[in-house]
């Protein structure tokens, strides 16, 4: 584990060294943000639900962005055989991009904590959905973050990377709005595979343990399945 937190470490620092962090930061906080006051202003009530209803449409587009070279720019520079030669296991690189990705996600979203206290001062919030809300957007961010890692080891071309980790993103957070293109028996599965559903659940503030397994086998298929994929290219 003390490896996997090294590689974490380097992989953070490695975002910040290159422009990718600040760009992806700002169009999220840009985005957000006028979605947000926008709606805000229009509706005049004190709550946060329209900016959580915004993120997983946002997250499917800009985690994948930010994951897209986790693996590919490794493969492409050729690099990852030299990390291999290093006493590290595979287990811990997965684990150490990994978590390197959720925490700049994390890093992301300290500036949104401008606006439920800037609510607060000028309406009663309830800061049970807003606490439920931040859960939920950390279990969504892992998931995606998960998932963009697997299509990063698709590839060695970062942009393939980028579609791939956005289409499946964008599947998983529409595809329970689509359901009336399956057969009625199949409505109950393809509903419970909606990350959107789950992740709506959780920003109300109810936490439904089936809701946390969900977003948690997600992220435990998408590590498994670049596991295979990486150990396949060695």
């Amino acid at each position: 584990m003390q490896q996997a937190i090294r590689i974490c470490n380097k992989e953070f620092k490695d975002y910040f060294i290159s422009p990718i962090a600040y760009i992806v930061i700002s169009i999220f906080l840009l985005v957000t943000g006028w979605f947000f006051f926008t709606t805000f202003f229009y509706y005049n009530q004190a709550y946060l639900r329209n900016f959580f209803n915004l993120l997983p449409f946002t997250f499917s587009f800009l985690i994948p962005a930010v994951t897209m070279r986790l693996f590919s720019e490794e493969l492409n520079m050729g690099s990852y055989e030299m990390l291999l030669t290093l006493p590290v296991t595979f287990t811990d690189i997965l684990l150490g991009k990994f978590l390197a990705g959720v925490l700049f996600v994390a890093v992301a979203l300290i500036p949104t904590f401008a606006y439920p206290i800037c609510i607060a001062f000028m309406g009663q919030l309830d800061w049970g959905p807003v606490a439920g809300g931040y859960l939920g957007t950390i279990l969504l961010g892992a998931a995606f973050v998960a998932v963009g890692l697997f299509a990063s080891s698709l590839t060695r071309n970062q942009i393939i990377a980028f579609i791939v980790g956005m289409t499946i993103c964008f599947t998983l957070t529409l595809i329970d709005k689509m359901l009336f293109f399956f057969p009625r028996a199949l409505l109950g599965v393809i509903g419970y595979l909606g990350a959107d559903f789950h992740f709506k659940n959780i920003s109300k503030g109810i936490i439904d343990s089936r809701d946390v397994i969900y977003f948690l086998s997600v992220v435990f298929i998408g590590l498994y399945s670049t596991h295979l994929v990486m150990r396949g290219k060695n």
